[in-house]
């Protein structure tokens, strides 16, 4: 038994030099990947609730579905977009003062983008609605 799992552990201490990443993952990186994903998730869940809730009407459409789709679609390759960015300027030789000001700025971006998009949506919608 004991000569399986030393041989598990052979192939795995060989294999383990095939399959590096190019780059490790920087600390930046990291925290601009976890706001992307945590600001994807509560555009999203505004995109549910809030637009859904405004856009509703009289029966049963699928329209308002396709819609949610078609917007959440439409900011995906923007956060990968972002992401490939840091990507960039982490790899780069850029100072720790000028990557804390960038960051600062984008972190700024997403969140204010995530929030405020479905409600400027509404705002479209329904003024668009009060004008037809």
């Amino acid at each position: 038994m004991s000569n399986a799992i030393e041989k598990r552990f052979k192939a795995a201490r060989y294999n383990s030099g095939i399959a590096t990443p190019a780059a490790p993952e920087s600390v930046w990186e990291r925290r601009v990947s976890n706001h992307v994903a945590y600001a994807l998730l509560a555009y999203t869940g505004l995109q549910i609730f809030v637009v859904m809730g405004a856009i509703r009407g009289e029966g049963m459409s699928i329209l308002p579905y396709l819609g949610l789709i078609v917007l959440v679609a439409f900011v995906i390759p923007l956060c990968r977009r972002v992401e490939k960015r840091w990507q960039r300027l982490a790899r780069s030789n850029a100072s720790e003062a000028a990557l804390t000001a960038t960051y600062r700025s984008d972190r700024l971006g997403i969140w204010l983008f995530a929030i405020g998009f479905p409600f400027a949506f509404v705002l479209l919608v329904k003024g668009l609605a009060a004008l037809f």
